[in-house]
């Protein structure tokens, strides 16, 4: 077995990278070959700009001593990519054959607590939101602010899926939100 193939059988553990900072031409670049040299394989990631600011949020599996050194370096890395460091162990999420994943997406003029409303309706339901991404853009012709959403839901299967999708429609309708919910494909 090569140095490479045993390597990547020993990443096992995980830990969850979170970084800020001023937004710059070469930050993932950087970041990407940080993780590298410290010899984590990025899983799962995250990044955008938001304002200003570069952020991301990263999964990076590897052994032990690479998780070890990550968070002995953290202060080093963060001073040498200009950006706050967060890192985070975790674990595997245990799959869940039961987990059904569906997709919603938000359009409406924008105003203060959509957001909210929606993560308030799923939770008193008990049902996940896994991912979430929202924006605003000026709506052609008129310019106004609309307001967008996509989640990812996982809800369990004791869920009646056609009663959630009528209840989540409605409760759109009455708050005046464009929406869909359809299986995630």
């Amino acid at each position: 077995m090569t140095a490479l193939a045993k390597r990547r059988t020993t990443m096992d553990q995980l830990i969850v990278i979170s970084a800020l900072g001023t937004d710059r031409p070469g930050i993932v670049q950087a970041l990407s070959k940080a993780v590298l040299e410290y010899d984590g394989n990025i899983m799962d990631s995250r990044m955008t700009v938001l304002g200003g600011e570069f952020a991301v949020l990263m999964l990076v599996a590897g052994n032990a001593a690479t998780l070890d050194s990550l968070e002995a370096g953290q202060q080093q890395l963060a001073d040498q990519l200009n950006l706050r460091i967060t890192l985070k162990r975790t674990r595997a999420p245990e799959a869940s054959s039961a987990a059904l994943p569906y997709e919603v997406e938000v359009v409406a003029m924008d105003n203060p607590g959509i957001v909210h409303e929606i993560a308030h309706f799923f939770s008193g339901r008990n049902i996940n939101i896994d991912d979430l991404h929202t924006g605003t853009y000026a709506a052609p012709h008129t310019g106004t602010r609309m307001f967008s959403l996509h989640l990812t839901l996982s809800m369990n299967a004791e869920h009646s899926v056609a009663q959630l999708r009528d209840a989540f429609l409605d409760f759109c309708e009455a708050r005046n939100l464009d929406a869909t919910m359809t299986p995630k494909r």
